[in-house]
Order: C-alpha cells, then structure tokens, then sequence
C-alpha cells in the first residue's frame, strides 16, 4: 500500500519499554494482544492521529497514512522527553492488504487480511481496491475524513471499531472521551454516504471515482439505511 507508512518505535537500552511509554498517550491497550487501531488525542480529546500498531520483538511499528507520518514522528518525540526511545520512519518494511483470507484488520473482520512486510514494488492498484473496500463497509480512516482536531475519538465509531479501551488507564484525551462514554451519548458520527446524498456543509471528503463521500453528521441527520450493520448509534440528545 503506497500510502501507507511504518513509524517504527524502538528501545535504546534494555530498561525501555516502548509499549509502556505508548500506553500512557493512545487510546487503546497496546499491552494486549496486537494488532489494535488506535488514536492520538488532542487534550481535548479530538482526533489527530490513528494508526494501527503492530509488535515486532521490541519495537512497535505504528501503521499509518504516508502523509501524516513525520507529524505523528515528531508529535510523538515531544512526549519522550529524556527517555531513551528511538522513534522514525521505517522506510525497509510496508503495509501490505488484500481482502482474502485471515481477517487481520483489528478494527472489522470484513475489511480483510493485512500484514507488515519488507517493501517490493508499488502497486496504486492496491490502493485503489483498498480504499473502495474500506468505504463499502462504512469505516472512515485518516486525517481527509477524521480532520485534525475536528472530531471527538468517539465520532469516528472508536468503540464499534476497536479503537478504545476504557480500562486501560490514563492517556492524552481521557477525560472528555470517558465522559462521553459514561453519557452514552456520541451525538455525531463519521458515516460513508452517496455523494448524491452528502449534506456539503457537513462533507469531510469527497471521492466522485466512487460517487461516495464521507460526512460528520448529527445521529438524528444519519438515514436508517446509511448507518452500517456494526454502528450503534446513541438515541438523539
């Protein structure tokens, strides 16, 4: 997938460990089984970044969009203050899908078989069957769709989607999302429509190749047969 992009994240003495400094800023348990998706917060608790996180020995290998690599690099960097953790694109390994197979997607079974391996040729075609396939099955990802700082982490269905843990103790964002949840009220929602039926004052992205587009809308504003057979939506504020 040639938008897709490793951040590896790696110990520098053996008194490291890079799961536990992860643990403390995404919302998900990256000390459980992995792979898991993941977001890194704003304080308030909006989405900046998700990826997915992958184990390998030591080191953790963050899945994410190419183009939002070297922020999540450098945002990450800022948390490590004096610790002794190398964080950096991987630029030897990539991602790597196709819908056969083991389901390995964390987030739902039906968007297929993913996995981490050295980088060979690039194929766009990829790409393209990817992002068709996500879509089909209703789940946004990335920063056109999530925006920066412009949607709460339970907006983007984290929870139907296995991308929150609610027990894992503190990280950058908690409090506003565990609010939320104890409300059981996540007013608005990223949901994959027909371009034809996008409201434009709600349209995060558009891809007129598939005559889709992805809205943040009201859960009262989302049509029965728009919501996917995973979404649970809160009954309206």
């Amino acid at each position: 997938m040639t938008n897709r992009t490793l951040v590896r994240l790696s110990p520098l003495d053996d008194s490291e460990d890079v799961a536990a400094f992860l643990q403390g800023l995404v919302t998900s348990d990256v000390k459980g089984p992995l792979p898991v998706w993941t977001g890194l917060l704003s304080p308030q608790g909006k989405a900046l970044f998700d990826f997915i996180v992958w184990q390998d020995g030591t080191d953790l290998l963050l899945d994410c969009e190419s183009a939002a690599a070297p922020a999540l690099a450098k945002r990450l960097s800022l948390y490590r203050l004096r610790r002794r953790i190398a964080i950096a694109v991987d630029p030897a390994l990539g991602v790597y899908w196709q819908a056969e197979g083991e389901p390995t997607d964390p987030r739902l079974p039906a968007l297929g078989h993913r996995w981490i391996a050295p980088v060979s040729a690039d194929d766009t075609a990829v790409d393209a069957a990817w992002l068709a396939h996500r879509l089909a099955h209703g789940v946004p990802e990335g920063l056109a769709e999530l925006g920066s700082e412009q949607t709460l982490w339970l907006e983007t269905n984290a929870v139907e989607l296995n991308g929150v843990s609610f027990t894992k103790g503190c990280y950058v964002g908690q409090e506003n999302t565990a609010r939320m949840n104890w409300r059981q009220k996540v007013n608005r929602r990223l949901v994959v429509v027909p371009l034809d039926k996008s409201d434009a004052a709600r349209q995060r992205t558009a891809y007129p190749e598939l005559r889709l587009a992805v809205d943040h809308r009201r859960v009262e504003d989302i049509p029965a047969d728009l919501v996917p057979a995973w979404m649970e939506l809160s009954p309206p504020a």
